[in-house]
């Protein structure tokens, strides 16, 4: 394959590459998500001056079709020239054995190793040509495991994480040229939803080259994945690198389970928090460590289990969480949320890092609630109008969740939801009241007053005497 032509954010994992590469028996793995750029970066190293300098020869091998330890030995032989027979991986390992110093790249060999009746024989073929010492031999492969049997290359090559965003600008750059006068901000959106995953920023960006940035956005918005699933292979369809992972027999349906509960949780989530709330999923450490084989999912600097944007937007679509998935959560969350209003007066320092850090998951979580769990609209309510003060006691801002609570009040014919509602737009927490705001709050606040049996309710008493208006 040709050497890339843009090519960014990757320099320090190149070197690191190509230090282990001039080592002598080199055997490099080079691991990470679909989409990550792996065969990118693979392909980069094919064509570096230093790797032609020390090897005479080169190889680089899709094993994409290959299936079982057969078939990678057949594409191999076919490779190389070799005529078909019973001993073509005997043959094989012959021709490297009388090759000199040669490197073999074996791109995407997920394929063939993967299903679990074949992976022994798999590896053993790899087994057999890291005896040869005169052959390098780099993989690609989707997930965080390196093949058995095989004594890899120290330091391992770290599995491959997303672009930063300034590499990823220069990529949208590159294919799509500067953004026009006042688009900055669209492209740093845009940015933000590739997650910095190296095909959706290059599929995006291919988009923007002839549609814009901004109608590119606006599509994105609309479409979400589908917008760069239109080509036919996972290097031109996001959508189809994503399912690829999702086949993968490391992935059972419990394990589905959470992938799907993490694609409405953008803060993603910690093991204290999985433990503790209960979550309905059969040996969910299990399911966790799955997820991470396969770079389906990733633990961030902060230990928080996440799911890239891309694959969030993907699985929230075609695998959305039940509310029995969700739902104990949220429970979990609204319950914490409860203690630090009871004692938001004392010095709670574990709880309110905890609850900033799910400040998105609280939105995400609400609003499945809203959509699907009608017996808990009241609950959510309540829980609406306290993270809101939460928000801007922490410094956060008005939620914006606030704007579901007057259909909601209707909704659930709820008094005391009603009367806190009141209590927070009076007492300023929720923005945008004025005189006549003001007095019809007031006057409903004392129609349900004895609902509520209570003179006071969250500090406000409600007598229009009472309540200064300017």
């Amino acid at each position: 394959p040709p050497s890339p032509k843009i090519f960014h954010g990757r320099d320090s994992e190149l070197n690191d590459l190509i230090g282990n590469l001039l080592k002598d028996s080199a055997r490099v793995a080079v691991l990470g998500p679909g989409g990550m750029g792996k065969t990118t970066l693979a392909m980069a190293v094919l064509h570096h001056p230093d790797v032609i300098e020390k090897y005479n020869t080169q190889h680089f091998i899709s094993c994409e079709s290959a299936n079982t330890s057969v078939d990678l030995a057949s594409i191999l032989g076919a490779h190389l020239g070799l005529e078909r027979s019973n001993q073509l991986k005997q043959a094989v390992v012959r021709y490297f054995e009388a090759s000199g110093p040669s490197l073999l790249i074996l791109d995407n060999l997920e394929t063939p190793w993967e299903p679990v009746e074949g992976r022994g024989e798999v590896e053993e073929l790899l087994s057999l040509l890291a005896d040869i010492p005169t052959l390098a031999l780099l993989i690609t492969m989707r997930g965080a495991e390196r093949p058995a049997k095989v004594k890899w290359t120290r330091p391992f090559l770290p599995t491959l994480e997303p672009l930063s965003p300034s590499a990823s600008g220069q990529i949208f750059s590159d294919v799509a040229d500067e953004p026009e006068i006042g688009e900055q901000s669209v492209l740093d959106e845009l940015i933000v939803l590739s997650d910095n995953l190296p095909l959706a920023v290059s599929l995006m960006a291919s988009i923007a080259s002839f549609e814009g940035y901004t109608s590119t956005l606006s599509r994105w918005k609309g479409e979400s994945t589908t917008l760069v699933s239109d080509g036919h292979d996972k290097r031109s369809n996001l959508e189809i690198s994503i399912t690829l992972s999702l086949e993968s027999p490391r992935i059972s349906p419990d394990a589905r389970n959470l992938l799907s509960l993490l694609s409405i949780l953008p803060d993603g989530i910690t093991d204290e928090d999985i433990i503790v709330s209960k979550i309905l999923i059969p040996d969910i450490a299990h399911c966790r460590t799955s997820l991470l084989r396969t770079s389906l999912g990733h633990v961030d600097v902060h230990g928080r289990l996440k799911a890239l944007s891309p694959i969030r937007e993907f699985i929230r679509r075609v695998h959305p969480p039940s509310v029995s998935l969700s739902k104990p959560l949220r429970t979990h969350l609204q319950d914490l949320l409860m203690v630090w209003r009871s004692h938001r007066q004392l010095p709670l320092g574990y709880l309110v890092p905890r609850l900033l850090a799910n400040l998105g998951n609280f939105n995400e979580l609400i609003l499945q609630g809203l959509a699907d769990d009608q017996a808990a609209w009241p609950d959510i309510g309540h829980t609406i109008i306290i993270l809101n003060s939460f928000s801007n006691i922490m410094g956060k801002g008005t939620n914006q969740l606030n704007q579901k609570l007057p259909n909601l009040i209707e909704a659930t014919g709820e008094p005391r939801l009603r009367w806190k509602y009141a209590s927070a737009r009076l007492n300023g927490n929720i923005p945008g009241i004025d005189r006549t705001d003001a007095e019809c709050l007031i006057t409903d606040g004392l129609h349900h007053f004895h609902t509520v049996q209570s003179h006071i309710y969250d500090g406000i008493l409600f007598h229009p005497t009472d309540i200064p208006l300017s």
